[in-house]
């Protein structure tokens, strides 16, 4: 006698595959054991073994793999496309010369280069007073007298603050250099949209 769960599963395998002939269907199996045809795979059964078929014969699960790999490329490279659409009219839109780009870039600049200023200014203060308790601690060391608790405590902070302002000052001066490279970046393209196009 025929197994029912297979007959109907068969058929299901037989009209998709009538209907859709030049569709890829998947086969995977779920939690309960139960197989499974169709277009696409639920993402919690993506991670496990399954079977892809393309006009009514199953491919081998290399050929498979780079067929998904090969697609997801291609979808990838479509979303690009898009996206830097989208910029390049953004740009084109935003701006009417290469001089505007670089009035928007000085404006971007004026607080990350007013950050840095600042950061600057605290870290010469934070160096000089380190510098002056390590003075003292010498002339303790020099006069062979214990150095206090309270001035360690102090040279352990003010080693610790000037640390924690050499970190900032990095950031700041990498993201402003992102900005300067993110701007050049869109000047060069704004130059290419904007060149007259050649006659042939």
């Amino acid at each position: 006698m025929i197994n029912m769960k297979t007959l109907s599963s068969a058929l299901v395998l037989y009209c998709a595959f009538s209907a859709t002939a030049e569709a890829k269907l998947y086969k995977w199996v779920d939690e309960r054991g139960e197989t499974h045809y169709g277009e696409v795979i639920p993402p919690e059964y993506a991670g496990q073994e399954k079977a892809q078929f393309e006009k009514g014969r199953k491919i081998k699960k290399k050929e498979a793999e780079e067929d998904t790999a090969l697609e997801e490329k291609k979808a990838e490279e479509k979303r690009a496309a898009m996206e830097q659409r989208r910029k390049d009219q953004a740009l084109v839109s935003t701006y009417s010369n290469e001089s505007e780009i670089d009035l928007a870039r000085d404006r971007n600049l004026q607080q990350v280069e007013a950050r840095i200023n600042s950061i600057q200014t605290l870290a010469k203060t934070a160096q000089s007073n380190l510098d002056n308790f390590r003075k003292e601690e010498e002339a303790a060391k020099k006069a062979k007298k214990p150095v206090h608790e309270s001035l360690k405590t102090d040279i352990a902070e003010a080693e610790k603050k000037l640390e924690k302002l050499k970190q900032d000052l990095a950031s700041a001066q990498q993201k402003e250099a992102e900005i300067r490279a993110s701007f050049e970046a869109d000047k060069a393209r704004y130059r290419e949209l904007t060149a007259p196009k050649k006659k042939r």
